[in-house]
């Protein structure tokens, strides 16, 4: 395996496989083996895990530049010092790095406040296979030139180019953070309490949808909408208050909170550790329609149910496939976003595509037109 300590060795060496017709397996720490499509077989491995600087800190800019092998779990350790963030929340935090989380556009439950990675990069610097170092953006927050480019990567799982500098911005941390846990006896009543809530004037960080197999993990056998609210102190007591009339929930702060945030983030990698065979699915849906793929999941299930995404596990994979197959029969985008190695033949990954697919393969051509980089790592279909 390659671990290149540069963005211009890292360049070099795609660079020379790519001219011997080599395939290449890219990757950075490796936390998302079992993340979209099979890793396979390459002539060679290489790992952006060597680039780990950080090249350039403003904390009164709220920019950030850094390169792409940093752990996020140092990343986010730093910023905390300064009272700063980039609120991805993504899984696997302590091993992930930075590159990797752009890869996958990994996040959590505050991407309905503050985002995808989309929204919280500024710029970026990337390696190609014909070993070039492309910038694309800056190091200012207004700055838009180039920024197309760098969305082509967030999420390509590293079927075009190596991503090896990330430039954000950033955001301060709330004064003060609460969070409410309130029980529902059924999904109706817990959606409509979420559109109350998302209807008001406060607008919290989090609104996350849990089933009751989900919630045991935090102690309840009920429906929970889990709220994360932030602000000064009179903003979040105004929250406790509201949210009062909703149901008679269990108030988080301080640490408990903290934790419980943590918690949820990793939900998914604590489920893989125990389920070698599981299959977690993501579905993208209306809000209208996050109550119907809710309780179309019989296991644990968890919604971003202020943004329509909603994670459903399952213990094996036969049952994930059949869901899969409805799904695509209900017109819903859905994925495969994690599975065993020797599952992922026996699944359709992707089974209901957005029409920009080909377009997608398109620039993967121009891209990688001989096809070496991270081959099927888009979910099979790229």
């Amino acid at each position: 395996m390659w671990t290149p300590q540069t963005p211009e060795e890292l360049a070099e060496t795609l660079e020379r496989a790519a001219r011997h017709d080599r395939t290449i397996l890219l990757r950075g720490n490796g936390t998302k083996y079992r993340m979209a499509g099979p890793v396979g077989t390459a002539d060679e491995e290489i790992s952006t895990a060597g680039l780990r600087r950080v090249l350039q800190y403003e904390p009164h800019d709220l920019t950030i530049s850094v390169e792409a092998g940093l752990p996020w779990s140092e990343l986010t350790r730093m910023l905390a010092e300064k009272r700063q963030m980039v609120p991805l929340d993504p899984p696997f935090a302590a091993e992930a790095t930075v590159g990797g989380v752009m890869a996958a556009n990994s996040s959590g439950p505050r991407r309905r406040l503050y985002g995808t990675a989309r929204d919280m990069v500024i710029g970026m610097k990337f390696a190609t296979l014909q070993g070039k170092l492309v910038d694309s953006g800056g190091m200012v927050v207004k700055n838009v030139a180039g920024l197309d480019m760098a969305k082509l990567m967030i999420g390509s799982f590293g079927t075009l180019a190596a991503v090896t500098v990330v430039n954000f911005k950033l955001t301060p941390m709330p004064e003060l953070e609460r969070t409410f846990l309130l029980p529902f006896e059924t999904p109706a009543a817990a959606v409509q309490a979420r559109n109350r809530v998302l209807a008001g004037v406060l607008q919290p960080s989090a609104v996350d949808l849990w089933n009751p197999a989900a919630a045991e993990a935090v102690g309840h056998q009920s429906w929970i909408l889990a709220v994360r609210a932030g602000g000064n102190r009179a903003v979040v007591d105004r929250y406790q208050r509201e949210l009062a009339a909703l149901a008679d929930g269990t108030i988080f702060d301080g640490e408990q909170h903290e934790a419980l945030w943590q918690q949820i983030a990793e939900f998914t990698p604590g489920f893989l550790a125990k389920n070698a065979d599981g299959v977690v699915v993501r579905a993208s849906c209306t809000l209208k329609d996050v109550e119907a793929v809710m309780a179309s999941f019989e296991g644990p299930a968890m919604a971003r149910a202020g943004s329509g995404i909603c994670y459903g596990y399952f213990e094996r994979c036969g049952p994930a496939a059949d869901w899969l197959a409805g799904s695509a029969k209900r017109g819903w985008r859905a994925v495969a976003e994690f599975a065993a190695e020797e599952c992922k033949p026996d699944l359709d990954l992707w089974p209901n595509p957005a029409g920009d697919l080909e377009t997608m393969r398109r620039v993967k051509a121009l891209f990688d037109p001989s096809n070496v980089l991270n081959r099927g790592r888009l979910y099979g279909r790229i």
